[in-house]
């Protein structure tokens, strides 16, 4: 495993007792340059892992608030060379940084291509949500080519069977996406999430990180408490939303939300 690859994330936080605070925004949101500033921003202020998504025009998976994010991005022109110009600068931190995206521009990018191309620039690896490790891709040649993470998901609806199969194809974490639907932040958490972290645990050593609409920092130590990471995506997004017109604003409330996070993953053990 390289540096650059999570597993060091989390094995850091599990040094210190604690879960790890994964954050995600799109790449070119609020604009290319505002994004790695806010990225980076959430880097100072307390996130282990960044997930830089890639705009996608037909993202079936995403909440309304994501989704207005990306849409937002790619009305202004943002290309997946504006994507990997944004995971160099985050990674430049020394923070691992993956690609959260659907498997199509990938696809027609060129699967090594792309790998190349992250590799190149100092990507962890890959998130991808809407294919599973037995899909027919070239992917896990390709990761495995170049040293890269690969994330799949496992929801409470997936089988002992799928579980197993999937997280022996992960390398870096496992995205265990606890509730069912699309993306967005909630007022409560999941009921699902300890039950489906338990199975998953069960069949693997690899750490495995929570996605479930978590949006402050008691709801982050609830997760905490019994995962080994902490992913927020909706809420990051909302707070850029919310302050539009004032990006400095913005940053200053990224920054406020992301130290909420950054302490409730310390409390939740």
């Amino acid at each position: 495993m390289t540096s650059r690859g999570v597993s060091v994330a989390f094995e850091k936080a599990r040094a210190d007792g604690r879960a790890a605070l994964v954050g995600y925004l799109p790449a070119g949101f609020p604009t290319v340059a505002g994004g790695i500033a806010a990225l980076r921003a959430m880097v100072d202020a307390g996130c282990d892992v960044i997930e830089v998504g890639l705009p996608y025009s037909d993202p079936v998976m995403d909440g309304p608030t994501i989704q207005r994010a990306a849409q937002q991005a790619l009305e202004a022109g943002v290309r997946i060379r504006d994507v990997l110009a944004t995971v160099e600068a985050v990674a430049a931190t020394g923070t691992p940084t993956l690609v959260m995206t659907y498997w199509n521009p990938v696809e027609r990018y060129g699967v090594d291509r792309f790998a190349t191309d992250l590799a190149d620039v100092g990507g962890a690896g890959l998130i991808t949500p809407d294919i599973t490790p037995d899909a027919r891709t070239d992917w896990t040649v390709a990761a495995d080519a170049h040293d890269l993470d690969k994330v799949y998901l496992v929801a409470p609806s997936s089988t002992d069977e799928r579980i197993a199969m999937t997280v022996k194809a992960c390398r870096g974490f496992v995205y265990a996406t606890a509730v069912m639907g699309v993306t967005g932040a909630r007022t409560t958490t999941s009921d699902l999430a300890g039950p489906l972290v338990a199975r998953t645990k069960a069949v693997t050593d690899l750490p495995v990180a929570v996605g479930l609409g978590v949006s402050n920092g008691d709801q982050a130590a609830e997760v905490a408490a019994f995962a080994d990471g902490v992913i927020v995506g909706s809420a990051f997004v909302r707070t850029l939303l919310d302050h539009a017109d004032d990006a400095s604003a913005g940053l200053t409330a990224l920054t406020t939300l992301t130290a909420d996070l950054a302490d409730g993953v310390r409390r939740g053990r």
